[in-house]
């Protein structure tokens, strides 16, 4: 009998030519193989005020694989944490992608308003390094509440904003996605990627952010809504009667909340904040973090 050996790749587009025979959905990753990749500018990933949690979610996603997406889908022209090169190297590759133009410029975290000083990289801010990486960009996609709306560093002395702020202040005009979160859900990411390689920028709402991912309360499609429909809202974590009650008094931000949480959910579908027990933050919306504060109440512990 004879055998064969097949790559992970060849695996991938048999089961896309099998999936298509028997007219089963096409699973996202078949679909960024079938993507226009002609239209392949490179991808341009800066960091500002962050925790490179958002860059940690999208390495950490299984389906599909960053290695794919890098060898298959789009070129990273630059990205700190995940390129090879350091040092003068590293830069020179920014450099060089920046004068050629035409990339998706992709930012990680939010940049200091209040004094450019107060975040530099290689003797140079991170305000003048995005500024000029946005005005030769094709578009530009912020990930995470950070790089979208400020985030966690909006109300901090350096006055952290998103890409949106300073494209207004120096009078750029781009195409641009916002993909909040804390962090940003992988399949949030990809999804706008092959949405921009197969028809360009996706239909977005009012916040800049896709229609296809935020169109949606969470409040709606929460699981324990019929318990806030009945006015069942958990007071006390320590009481299994109200295990699965609504999480309202406790913080929730779900009804302020739009994304599709509920159901893509985390972890490749595993689980989400509200099923795990704990409220909505709202890390999806501008509001976070500093007007959703605090993030959850805890029980009241008697003196």
């Amino acid at each position: 009998m004879k055998s064969y050996v097949f790559t992970r790749r060849q695996f991938m587009k048999m089961t896309m030519g099998a999936t298509a025979a028997l007219g089963i959905s096409q699973l996202r990753w078949p679909k960024m193989l079938m993507a226009d990749v002609t239209k392949n500018p490179g991808v341009v990933w800066l960091e500002g005020q962050d925790c490179a949690g958002c860059t940690e979610s999208v390495l950490s996603c299984l389906t599909p694989d960053l290695r794919d997406i890098i060898l298959d889908v789009v070129t990273i022209r630059y990205h700190e944490t995940i390129m090879a090169g350091t040092g003068e190297v590293a830069e020179y590759a920014l450099v060089k992608a920046i004068q050629e133009g035409g990339y998706v410029l992709v930012l990680e975290g939010s940049i200091p308003a209040a004094d450019p000083r107060y975040l530099m990289v290689s003797g140079e801010s991170v305000e003048s390094t995005f500024i000029a990486a946005a005005r030769n960009a094709a578009a530009i996609i912020a990930v995470g509440a950070c790089a979208t709306y400020g985030g966690i560093p909006k109300p901090t002395i350096s006055n952290g904003q998103g890409a949106e702020y300073f494209l207004n202040k120096y009078g750029i005009s781009k195409p641009l996605i916002n993909l909040p979160g804390c962090p940003v859900n992988p399949i949030w990411f990809y999804d706008t990627v092959v949405a921009y390689l197969t028809g360009g920028v996706p239909a977005l709402d009012a916040n800049r952010r896709p229609l296809a991912h935020f169109g949606q309360l969470i409040h709606d499609n929460c699981p324990r809504r019929p318990h806030y429909d009945k006015a069942e809202f958990l007071s006390d974590w320590n009481n299994p009667v109200q295990k699965d009650w609504c999480l309202f008094l406790k913080g929730c931000k779900g009804s302020e909340t739009y994304s599709d949480c509920p159901s893509l959910k985390w972890n490749e579908g595993v689980n989400w904040c509200i099923g795990n027990g704990a409220p909505c933050a709202g890390c999806t919306e501008p509001k976070f973090y500093e007007n959703f504060s605090p993030l959850f109440i805890a029980n009241t512990i008697p003196r």
